[in-house]
């Protein structure tokens, strides 16, 4: 009797200890997920702040990495720049080096340092970095590697005024270099052409040909490309052909120049004083003053 009552004493404990776990369970799970509950929205505004935190530190280093590199990119254009109008430079000085003076006349170097050209300006005109002080005197003639620029009308110490030749004061004596057929160059004004005038009727001359100096009074050296033939036209009113032809050289593009300085005198020797230029009575057709009436 006493062992049967003993084993549903342990068989009730035993179930009631069962039934305990079970609710505990319940209740640890249902406490831990209301906990969750409750702090699942904490965590997640934690989660939103923290990333974003970290985004926003993303966008502050890629912004700073992106100035940087449009300084970059800034820098090397500007590099890129000077380089390229170095490389220019280099060219033009290059092609200036390669022209050989004729024999006796000596290359002075020069910058173009202002212009003065169109219809608003007093003269065709360019200003040099060299004066009378180094080599640019009134009358010395100027040229590029691709031909005659004109010759310095007005000096100072150390800077010079260029009479280009397509200001209309502007004389030059030339001849054609297949036929060579003789005339006086002249110019028309702004961005014009170069009349040749002087040239007979019956004097054998071409479109395309060369213009070259003749070299007549010493002014200029002989056989120095000037100009190329353009038109070509005959007329029964006039001795003369009427001859235009364009300048070699690009006038409105000047940046570096050659001086020719002459040939030291001879003792014993006559040599033709350069043509005078006097700017205060004034410079063209007519006036009797234009820097040079032949060359």
């Amino acid at each position: 009797m006493l062992l049967v009552l003993a084993l549903f004493l342990y068989l009730g404990l035993y179930t009631w200890n069962q039934r305990t776990g079970v609710l505990d369970r319940l209740a640890e799970h249902a406490g831990l997920e209301f906990v969750g509950a409750i702090l699942k929205p904490g965590v997640w505004a934690r989660d939103q702040v923290v990333s974003s935190w970290n985004n926003y530190l993303d966008l502050v280093g890629v912004r700073e990495e992106n100035e940087a590199l449009r300084e970059q990119v800034r820098t090397l254009s500007q590099q890129v720049q000077v380089a390229s109008e170095e490389r220019a430079e280099l060219a033009r000085l290059r092609a200036l080096l390669e022209l050989e003076p004729p024999e006796g006349w000596r290359p002075l170097g020069a910058r173009v340092v202002a212009n003065r050209l169109g219809p608003q300006a007093a003269l065709e005109s360019a200003i040099i970095s060299r004066g009378y002080y180094s080599g640019a005197g009134p009358g010395t003639p100027v040229v590029t590697h691709e031909g005659v620029v004109g010759r310095v009308y007005r000096a100072g110490p150390y800077t010079a005024t260029v009479l280009l030749l397509t200001d209309p004061g502007s004389r030059m004596a030339v001849l054609s270099a297949v036929n060579r057929t003789s005339g006086i160059l002249v110019g028309t004004g702004p961005r014009g052409l170069l009349e040749m005038k002087y040239v007979p009727q019956n004097a054998r001359i071409e479109v395309g040909e060369l213009v070259l100096t003749s070299g007549l009074e010493g002014a200029f050296p002989k056989g120095v490309p000037v100009a190329r033939v353009e038109s070509v036209s005959q007329s029964d009113l006039s001795l003369f052909q009427t001859v235009y032809a364009s300048p070699l050289a690009d006038l409105e593009a000047l940046e570096e120049v050659l001086l020719l300085e002459r040939p030291p005198v001879q003792p014993g020797a006559h040599t033709p004083p350069l043509p005078a230029v006097n700017a205060t009575q004034g410079v063209g057709p007519g006036t009797g003053h234009g820097p040079g009436q032949g060359n």
